[in-house]
Parts: C-alpha cells; structure tokens; sequence
C-alpha cells in the first residue's frame, strides 16, 4: 500500500477517521464517469447516527498503464492537485471543494477527494448541448480567464510553467500521433478534415512558438468535462478535469469548446451570440473585451481541439466511446477551423 490510498480498495477505516474525523460503518464505491485519463468513483458511506457525507467523489490515476504513462510524461495529475490546492480557492468558477489530495512523488498516481455535486447531469460530448447549457459554460470561462488575466500571483507559480522537456517530446511525437490517427479513422473522417489533421501535422512537429502568457487555460474544455444542474438544480455548472491546466489565453477555451463542444448546427447559429455573451462576462468582471480583440486568439484556439484529438486518441486507453468521442472532436474543431481559415492564420504567425 502507497503512502496514500492509489486505488479505493486501499481506504481503510482509520484512513477516513482521519481524513473525516469520524469513522463510517460501511462504505463501497462504484465507477461513475468516461475518463481516459483518470478513474473517478463515487462513494456511498454509511455512519452510526446516521449522519455526514451520504456520498462523495474520488479520483484516482487511470488504471491502464498506457494512458497513466502519458499522464506522468506531461505531469496531468500534478497539474490537477496542484490546482485543488493552489488556485481552486481563488477563483470564482465553480469547482468541487476538496477534502483530500494527494500524489506520489514521480507524477504517477495521485487520489482526490471531492464534494459530491450530484444529483447533477453530465455533459456529454457526442450528444452535445443546448444553447441555455452553451451559455452556462461560456460565463463559466470567464470566472476562470478574468481573475487570472495577466495576474502573475497566478501565471508564475512554479508548478504551472511549461515544460519544455515535454514540449521537445510531444513535438516528437505528434508525427506518430497523427499516423496513428489517420490509419485508425482514415476511413470514418470526412476528407477535408483529415487534411486539416496532416496540415497541423506538419506545424506542430516544428513548431517552436511558445504560447502567450495572458490567463490560465482549462485545456480540456469540453462537455464530457462539465455536470450541468448540479445538486439536483441549485446551480448551473461545475467544471471538472483540471489535469490539462495550463498558461496562454483563455480564448483558446473558448475556441475549443465551441468547436468541439457543441456541434456543427448549434455554433454556426450562436457562434457570435457566445462570443458576445464571453466579451461581456469579461468586461463585468474586470477585463473589457470586444469581438475584434478576441477573434484571432479564437480561430487559433480552435485548433488546440483538433490536435488534443489527435494526439490523445493516440496515447490513452482506446474504447469504443473514445473513438466516437475522438472523431466528434476532431469533425467539430475541424469544421470551424475550415469556416475561419485557422491554418492559414497559424502560418502567419509563425
């Protein structure tokens, strides 16, 4: 047994004494969730006078060596315990509170403990969303983006710099990523989007630009990411998964969830209207944007979506929910970065 429990069948009854301050009778645990990455369960807790936390919600390191690999090689779970602990706080998105985090010292396992927000709706990233739910999760970019928005007591803490060891390899590895990609749905992806995939291929491979250093970015910002009516409706949305954390801007959340996100139909009609709706959350909260300042740093967001496809569905466990859920990602960011010309604009920066 680790210094800390790594998998749920290690808790043991002085551990939750410590951790609660009280000792359940019984518990047991069960899977809940469709992460790649990492295990989240729910526990049922059962205690003498009947009362405290009827249940709550933990996550642990993914269990298939592959994608806990992955995981470890760009340090995702030190990202998101560092976040529980670091920034969860200070921030006014709404995020479960943490009763317990912890994590081994070579980035490989890791086990929080949280709140749980259920009864709630998960978001579901092949079914997609409604407007209402679209516009929930936009207000909640924004209580992430203003308070961090050039505010170095959040962008220069140790932990969150970028790796450029990881950089190195995730650029080595993107030509393979993509041939995986392209041998696995080749057949499945539209033509033209698959041309995109080879196009940013090229680009990420030599790519050296290091990202702006404008707020924090979820980096995962998506539905399978979100529970929608939480707490049987007291509150619109939580926004889970923080293991992709990173420093740019936060357009590029913006970019990836309209593209991947909410589906073809529901962005080409309210695409500016959530625009709109992100410029006016940041203004009411400090940070005064309109649809010309942010539009760039949008179209380039969207292509974050087509490489997290590629490169993920290429190093984490495969499952057939996975593939639907890697080829709706990729058709979603691929269709907007089309209708705005996000490769042409990538070249240019560079």
């Amino acid at each position: 047994m680790s210094a800390f429990p790594a998998h749920p069948d290690e808790i043991t009854s002085d551990w939750w004494g410590t951790v609660l301050g009280r000792v359940p009778k019984r518990w047991r645990w069960e899977k809940i969730g469709t992460g790649q990455v990492g295990d989240s369960v729910r526990f049922t807790l059962d205690f003498t006078d009947g009362q405290g936390p009827a249940t709550l919600a933990g996550k642990f390191a993914a269990a298939d060596p592959n994608s806990r690999s992955t995981a470890g090689m760009l340090g995702l779970y030190a990202k998101e315990v560092h976040f529980y602990r670091d920034l969860a706080a200070q921030l006014p998105i709404r995020t479960p509170a943490t009763l317990f985090s912890e994590m081994a010292s070579d980035g490989t396992h890791f086990f929080l403990l949280f709140e749980d927000l259920g009864p709630a709706r998960g978001g579901n990233q092949i079914a997609g969303c409604t407007i209402a739910d679209a516009r929930a999760v936009i207000a909640q970019a924004a209580l992430l983006h203003a308070p961090s928005w050039h505010n170095p007591a959040m962008l220069d803490l140790p932990w969150l710099q970028p790796d450029p060891a990881a950089a190195v390899q995730v650029r080595a590895l993107y030509p393979k990523a993509q041939a995986i990609f392209r041998e696995r749905y080749r057949d499945q992806l539209e033509p033209e989007y698959m041309q995109l995939c080879e196009d940013l291929a090229e680009i990420m491979a030599t790519s050296e630009r290091p990202p702006p250093k404008t707020s924090l970015v979820h980096g995962d910002f998506r539905l399978d990411n979100m529970l929608f009516d939480i707490r049987g409706g007291a509150e619109p949305v939580a926004v889970l998964d923080w293991q992709t954390l990173a420093i740019g801007t936060g357009l590029t959340d913006v970019g990836y969830f309209l593209g991947c996100g909410i589906g073809n139909s529901l962005r080409r009609a309210h695409e500016r209207e959530l625009l709109a709706l992100y410029c006016a959350e940041m203004t009411a909260n400090g940070v005064p944007l309109g649809l010309d300042a942010i539009w760039d740093d949008y179209v380039l967001g969207a292509l974050h979506g087509v490489s997290t496809a590629v490169f993920s569905s290429a190093f984490v466990v495969r499952t057939p929910r996975g593939d639907t859920n890697f080829l709706s990602m990729a058709r979603g960011a691929c269709a907007l970065c089309l209708d705005h010309g996000s490769i042409a604009m990538m070249k240019r920066e560079q």
